[in-house]
């Protein structure tokens, strides 16, 4: 039987889990939304509204972003490549859009800043051994 508290590889593998399990859950939830609620065509719009830069092509890459993300999460692929991105992503919400709102939700950059901090998290520690990342490692495939 595997000990709750196992050897520090074995619960950093299990954090790396847990971070990518709880990003996953709300960027396809976020994702979803803006791709298929909100729609890619309107999402340029919104993203001028806010005053990102380049709105007309940001708005539609964020919300392929955040979706493709969040699945890529789920199963642990392409981990670190998908945690940059997302940090960056969360970098401009923080810089464009919560600033102002000052630090607690639901317009302050509390929600964003613990995405961003998960997102890095993940890009350092990678998916883990709980991942299709770990897998290809296994069958001699470098880990992205």
């Amino acid at each position: 039987m595997m000990s709750f508290f196992a050897g520090r590889e074995e619960n950093v593998d299990r954090a790396a889990l847990v971070l990518r399990l709880v990003l996953a859950a709300g960027f396809i939830g976020h994702g979803y939304q803006k791709v298929f609620g909100m729609g890619l065509s309107n999402m340029g719009g919104m993203f001028a509204h806010m005053g990102v830069p380049l709105p007309g092509l940001a708005g539609p890459l964020i919300a392929l972003l955040e979706l493709t993300a969040g699945f890529a999460f789920l199963f642990g692929i392409f981990a670190r490549v998908f945690g940059f991105l997302i940090a960056c992503d969360m970098l401009g919400a923080m810089i464009f859009v919560h600033a102002t709102g000052g630090f607690f939700a639901p317009k302050g950059v509390e929600l964003v800043l613990g995405n961003f901090a998960m997102a890095t998290a993940v890009f350092f520690l990678g998916a883990g051994a709980y991942s299709v990342d770990a897998l290809l490692a296994q069958r001699g495939a470098p880990a992205p």
